[in-house]
């Protein structure tokens, strides 16, 4: 019996499963009927051939055709005829017979607009761009034209281009991980359910070439290019070499604790914490004044706002002929250049990422603020530190004396110099009238250390002291240490992190923001 009533049930279940595929089958035809007749009443497309996706681009021709930039292009540009590449940052479809599109390139947007006409733009061709995925990579032909009034939706405000052609070089497949006008939203904004979400950090991160794409990131981006620029120009016209060091190392640079182990043939070689010991030895080789721009290695599992395991390190080191604050005033002319530079040469770029990350404009003196580490541990007591907390200054101290500068002084840039021997390196020279502090300085950027320098050791005897009172085992670094036994003159240098001055300068509250593609304890992809 239970047989039976299966075989019915069965029976009716195909039943309706047949009659929902014939239905699905009559509204498909209907609705195949509906578009054919559509296109029968629009008639032949006369326009097919200003539209469609091109064949793959394999270097076919070579027709030397001037391309635009799209932030060239003003009000002084109407009805120039134009050819550029962008992507289409958003499109909207304003009836059977007009679109329009926002063009990006890197930074800079543009109002596009396809009206249908008797000669180049069909119905068929406005709803073929209409229907084009955000972030399509497209060949655009048109007029540039004087908008009437201010498009406020485009970098571009005073012009639009009228599309004549339009061709799909590169479509999207799928859907976007998340959309580059919830991307690009203001730090600040409040959520509104239903009408936007927040793009959180990690999401960002996981799809960074989407993520890059934003305005704020390749403004981001273009200051960090501006700092190396900055930095480069500046040694070079102050009598510097650029030098290029090995990352692979045979011992540790400063100590075991936060070197990454490497296998090297058939024993283990080290990823270089920073270019400190090549730096030096090329000082003893008479190149006077060295800098290098490259990748730093520190194996440290710090998850923090500031830390990467990898870094951009900016480094110099220089010979000194009086006293160590020869390397100090340079340090500081340089980061004002850098800032100065900023300033007037990039105020485009560092508006733009102010519109999402919303900060007060960074302020230094002209006369450098300097500090030595007990009038700073002094400042930090009256605003009721403990002193016996203050051997060393922590983050949340360095921030805490940040803002207390920033109120007694009026600046977001200040050094702090004579730090105390036991929280420098071994190779830090001590100071000459107090063995308890060294020659050596930090600067600070809104509260966070930016750069480490001092004075080195050029005497191998005293190096070798030092070094053990460190523990660290002086044959571990013979190669090191002979460079100074041939005679090294007195030197001294710094190690900057770029990525941390392009966050503090623009205040993105995060150093995996100024990173292209981030390392840290838990990030090795992408």
């Amino acid at each position: 019996m239970s047989d039976v009533v299966e075989t019915k049930s069965a029976l009716k279940k195909k039943a309706k499963e047949e009659e929902k595929a014939r239905k699905k089958a009559e509204k498909g035809a209907k609705a195949k009927e509906a578009e054919q007749a559509r296109e029968a009443a629009e008639g032949p497309d006369y326009a097919a051939a200003h539209y469609g996706k091109l064949p793959l681009h394999q270097s076919q021709s070579r027709p030397n055709r001037k391309r635009t930039d799209i932030a060239t292009l003003s009000a002084k540009n109407d009805s120039e005829h134009v050819l550029l590449r962008a992507r289409i940052q958003t499109s909207r479809l304003q009836s059977s017979k007009m679109a329009f599109l926002s063009l990006r390139q890197r930074t800079d947007t543009i109002q596009a607009m396809l009206a249908v006409n008797d000669k180049q733009v069909s119905k068929q061709m406005v709803k073929w761009v209409a229907g084009l995925s955000d972030e399509s990579i497209v060949l655009v032909h048109g007029t540039v034209v004087k908008s009437p009034e201010s498009i406020k939706s485009c970098s571009i405000d005073d012009v639009e281009i009228h599309v004549s052609e339009l061709w799909l070089v590169a479509g999207v497949e799928g859907r976007l991980p998340f959309s580059l006008e919830d991307a690009s939203r203001s730090e600040t904004a409040p959520e509104v359910e239903g009408q936007f979400s927040r793009v959180l950090l990690d999401t960002r991160l996981n799809n960074r070439i989407v993520d890059l794409r934003t305005q704020t990131n390749q403004a981001i981006f273009k200051l960090q290019h501006a700092i190396g620029d900055l930095f480069r120009d500046y040694l070079n016209n102050n009598g510097f070499v650029e030098i290029h060091s090995p990352k692979l190392q045979g011992a540790a640079t400063e100590s075991g604790a936060s070197v990454f182990k490497v296998g090297y043939f058939k024993g283990n070689a080290f990823l270089a914490q920073s270019p400190q010991l090549a730096k030096q030895m090329a000082i003893a080789a008479d190149f006077e004044r060295v800098y290098e721009i490259g990748p730093v290695f520190r194996a440290e599992d710090s998850n923090t706002h500031r830390h990467l395991t990898e870094f951009i390190g900016l480094d110099l080191e220089m010979t000194i002929e009086e006293h160590y604050h020869e390397v100090k005033d340079l340090l500081d002319g340089m980061f004002k250049t850098i800032f100065k530079g900023l300033k007037e040469s990039y105020a485009k770029e560092i508006a733009v990422v102010g519109k999402q990350f919303e900060a007060e404009e960074f302020k230094w003196r002209e006369e450098t603020l300097t500090l030595t580490f007990r009038e700073a541990v002094d400042l930090l007591v009256e605003d009721g530190v403990d002193r016996e907390n203050l051997n060393d200054i922590n983050t949340e101290n360095e921030k805490r004396l940040g803002r207390l500068v920033k109120a007694k002084y009026d600046t977001d840039y200040f050094i702090i110099d004579k730090f105390p021997l036991e929280l420098r390196p071994f190779y830090t020279m001590p100071d000459p009238n107090d063995p308890t502090l060294t020659n050596s300085y930090d600067f600070f950027m809104r509260g966070e250390e930016i750069l480490s320098g001092a004075q080195r050791i050029h005497d191998p005897e005293f190096l070798c002291q030092q070094m053990q009172a460190k523990g660290v085992d002086p044959e571990s670094m013979k190669g090191y240490i002979d460079g100074f036994r041939m005679g090294c003159p007195p030197h001294g240098g710094g190690g900057i992190g770029l990525e941390r001055v392009l966050m503090l300068f623009l205040k993105l509250n995060n150093i995996r923001r100024a990173s292209l593609f981030p390392r840290d304890p838990k990030r090795l992809e992408p």
